[in-house]
């Protein structure tokens, strides 16, 4: 499917339909960090402060976006920090020229501090939960992640985007076949749950009273190693020390299966690679050259190489567990 313009999303369209789902803005329109959809926030005439998103057409079906805001609305009713999007008579999302679009209330706060180990254990307690509530039902139209999505057609993207440079296609593609066949290989997940999906830094926000999720938008099922595996930094041994620390926290509200830690290193092979098909498939969106002015260059293509060298090495060793020493 074609790549969608957001050429007609201009602001007279977007308060248009703000003030079609009840939504009155009282001030301009501030424009947020977003590259996949559009993203900005507004206060009413009461003053207060929401964030709307408009979501990019043609990537998830009208039931895939309901079913993200009923898992982050089941959620918050079990009194987790997620911000969940506003309902209005029983909607959720809602519809203009052709953008489905949600409304949240804003917050704020700082960003999550991956070597703090007091917030890594508090984090580990929130994952627990949210997968606690999660692993109760399962998604029907949000995606399972998976090595095909991720992997093969992913690199079928990059292969037809002919971004790579000429000189450089022969030893790119040919360690990235190799990479690709290991990880695929290496990731046999097993118990499967839906998830946050996209559980970075910059998707927490903390605050005085802890940690808060705003962003779903990637939810999908797999295994719940997916939901922690990014909070991990630095070399193993600092890995290790964090990742006890996490399943400290996360333990006392889920059972976590060991054996999961196999998958970490096919998971990160998997983001790594999609972030490039990502790019690739998404250039002709103004914002991606705009934003990413790096991406077509041969210095990128190089550095993506060495990237999935060090991968490829790194897939081959034995992979993080509690059973080794600090």
């Amino acid at each position: 499917m074609a790549d969608f313009s957001f050429s007609t999303l201009n602001p007279d369209t977007i308060i248009d339909g703000l003030e079609a789902a009840g939504f009155s803005v009282a001030s301009g329109l501030l424009a947020l960090n977003s590259y996949e959809n559009r993203v900005y926030q507004f206060h009413d005439d009461d003053n207060i402060k929401y964030v709307t998103k408009f979501y990019r057409p043609n990537r998830w079906s009208l039931a895939a976006i309901v079913e993200e805001h009923d898992f982050a609305l089941e959620l918050a009713a079990e009194e987790l920090p997620i911000v969940a999007p506003l309902v209005r008579d029983g909607i959720s999302v809602f519809s203009h020229k052709g953008f489905y679009f949600a409304v949240f209330p804003c917050r704020g706060g700082r960003i999550f501090e991956v070597d703090n180990l007091d917030q890594l254990e508090w984090m580990g307690r929130f994952v627990g939960r949210i997968h606690a509530v999660a692993s109760q039902q399962a998604f029907v139209h949000r995606p399972m992640i998976s090595t095909e999505e991720s992997l093969v057609q992913a690199r079928t993207i990059i292969r037809a985007g002919d971004m790579v440079s000429p000189g450089l296609q022969t030893p790119f593609f040919t360690i990235l076949d190799q990479v690709i066949e290991l990880a695929a290989g290496q990731y046999k997940p097993q118990t499967q749950i839906r998830l946050h999906g996209d559980c970075h830094a910059g998707n927490i926000l903390w605050t005085d009273a802890g940690p808060h999720f705003v962003d779903l938008d990637d939810c999908r099922t797999g295994p719940a190693i997916q939901d922690l595996w990014m909070m991990l930094s630095g070399d193993r041994q600092n890995k290790l020390l964090q990742l006890d620390t996490l399943l400290l926290g996360y333990e006392e509200f889920f059972s976590f299966e060991h054996s999961q830690l196999s998958l970490i290193e096919s998971l990160r092979t998997m983001r790594l690679i999609n972030y490039m098909a990502w790019l690739t498939k998404r250039w002709q969106d103004p914002a991606f050259p705009r934003n990413f002015p790096w991406f077509n260059t041969e210095k990128y293509w190089e550095q993506q190489i060495l990237m999935l060298k060090e991968q490829y090495a790194v897939l081959q060793e034995p992979s993080l567990s509690l059973n080794q020493h600090f």
